[in-house]
């Protein structure tokens, strides 16, 4: 008999509800799995850590800090910090792709350690929370929305992460409006929902305590892709913007998909 996939659940950096996210994995055969929170997290990148698990699994959001407002009471600005990984970090984390550990990216983690570039090409894209340039473009604050129910294409009906799914299905979450880079990842599933800056809010507004707010702010179209894999030189990575709250995390298409996703990046380790 098989032994059960070794999981290790990452988070800290962006609010979840976290009995209800932790709760997935407990519906997801042949899965053991730890929840593990930053600052902790980030010495999985240690080769006797990092062997105890045969798959990672980011819902974090390292490398960020909200400031929000002072004291008195006073907005900060800007409104957001980012650091560095810690030293010697981005060589380890590089050594766990270069050994092929299966890693699963899911939401939020898409705006993980914004001051390393190549974090952005292991995951494929970026969600900013500030303009930034990345690739040598120069990008404006992401956009999100939420609660939007919209359909879900199939394009990669024989790749394992797409196994037992309907061909087009339905799901209400977040979506966003962010580059991926659709040049180097292999596309998984596309999004029916128009992914215009007219559709969206801006990032910047909303942690400055403007929520749905688009006032000054506009972006250029983005990617309906939702879903895709990113071979990191020689890890199976998977991406997936499913995964912002507890009506998600109870979909059957989400838990499906996501533990397709873990069984792929499991057996696909080198």
């Amino acid at each position: 008999m098989a032994s059960d996939i070794r999981v290790a659940v990452l988070s800290k950096g962006h609010p979840f509800d976290q009995e209800a996210f932790l709760a997935v994995f407990d519906h997801l055969d042949g899965v053991t799995w730890t929840h593990i929170e930053h600052p902790e997290a980030v010495e999985l990148v240690e080769p006797a850590q990092a062997a105890e698990f045969d798959v990672f699994v980011m819902y974090d959001m390292p490398g960020i800090e909200f400031t929000g407002r002072s004291a008195e009471g006073r907005d900060v600005e800007p409104p957001v910090r980012f650091f560095d990984p810690p030293p010697g970090y981005q060589q380890k984390f590089q050594q766990l792709l270069d050994d092929g550990k299966g890693m699963v990216f899911l939401h939020h983690a898409v705006a993980g350690w914004p001051t390393w570039p190549g974090y952005a090409d292991i995951v494929g894209g970026r969600f900013h929370y500030q303009p930034a340039e990345l690739r040598g473009v120069a990008y404006p604050d992401s956009g999100y929305r939420h609660d939007v129910t919209h359909e879900i294409q199939v394009v990669a009906p024989d790749h394992p992460v797409c196994a037992g799914i309907d061909p087009v299905f339905s799901i209400t979450d977040e979506v966003y409006l962010y580059p991926v880079f659709e040049d180097t990842v292999v596309p998984l599933l596309r999004s029916s929902h128009r992914f215009e800056a007219d559709g969206f809010y801006s990032a910047d507004r909303a942690i400055r305590g403007e929520r749905n707010s688009r006032k000054g702010w506009t972006h250029p179209p983005g990617s309906d892709l939702v879903a895709w894999t990113n071979s990191q030189p020689n890890s199976p990575v998977v991406y997936l913007q499913f995964g912002d709250g507890p009506q998600t995390y109870a979909d059957s298409n989400y838990r499906k998909i996501l533990g397709n996703a873990i069984r792929w990046a499991a057996d696909s380790s080198t």
